[in-house]
Formats: C-alpha cells, sequence, structure tokens
C-alpha cells in the first residue's frame, strides 16, 4: 500500500474539497502520514474512543465523503463531529491507548503499524482537531 494522507484544517467542505486535485499544500495547519487507510482508520478511532459500532457508523455514512470518488482516486473526507469531540476531549493516556488498540486491530487483519508512529497519528490529530475546534472550523483528510 503506497497512499498520501493529509489531515487539514478548513472551514467548511467547500473549501475543502477545493484541495481534490492537488492536496492541501502549505496553505494551512494539516498533518502528512501514509500508507494506512484512514477512511477505515477515522471510523475505527471513533469505535475505541466512542463505544460506537462500526458498522453502525459505515451505516451512518462515516466518513462523509465532500470530494472526489471512493474509488481509488484522490478524495477528500471530514473528520466526523463525534470522532473530533472524543479527539479533543482525550488527554494523552487515553490517545495512547486508542493507538495501541488500533495496532492491534490492524494487526488482526494483517496490516502493521509500528506503535510510535500510531502514537504520533492520534496524538498529532487530536491536536489539530483541538486547534480547529478552537478557530471554529474543521478537520478533514485528502487521499492521494
Amino acid at each position: 500500500m503506497s497512499i498520501i494522507v493529509e489531515f487539514f484544517v478548513a472551514p467548511d467542505d467547500t473549501t475543502a474539497a477545493l484541495v481534490l486535485q492537488t492536496g492541501p499544500g502549505r496553505a494551512g495547519e494539516s498533518l502528512s502520514f501514509g500508507n494506512f487507510d484512514p477512511e477505515e482508520a477515522v471510523v475505527e478511532w471513533e469505535c475505541l474512543l466512542t463505544g460506537a459500532g462500526f458498522e453502525e457508523l459505515v451505516e451512518a455514512g462515516e466518513p462523509r465523503i465532500v470530494a472526489g470518488l471512493d474509488n481509488g482516486g484522490c478524495v477528500v473526507f471530514a473528520i466526523s463531529p463525534g470522532l473530533s469531540v472524543a479527539l479533543a476531549d482525550t488527554g494523552p493516556s487515553g490517545l495512547r491507548d486508542v493507538a495501541a488498540s488500533w495496532v492491534r486491530l490492524r494487526a488482526e487483519d494483517g496490516e502493521i503499524i509500528d506503535a510510535e508512529t500510531a502514537d504520533s497519528i492520534v496524538g498529532d490529530l487530536a491536536a489539530l482537531v483541538r486547534g480547529a475546534r478552537r478557530q471554529g472550523q474543521g478537520v478533514y483528510c485528502w487521499v492521494a
């Protein structure tokens, strides 16, 4: 798997959708990662943080696509309000627990994610969400 994953801050869906072809670049706050499925990850994180069921979230339309088609091309999706609140409200030890649980979940499916990398992804995303919430903005993800 070789994909680019970039979480970024935007004021609304319309603005977030504008990055579909080129990515968020240096226009604002963002985090770049790679080589994991972010659409599945955000649902798994929300399940781990809130106790919601995976199928329940998927049936509710999470993650919500704001631009592109989920068919192998570039896509932009929104971080759900539930995940945003949970990430913003969870302390460092809780975030580490979520990262460790996510590593175990992925390993069950044969995907190896380094524990330190998982800690960084979850912790950095929580910090990005906190900053976005203070500004009254949302967090989105661009996948290429």
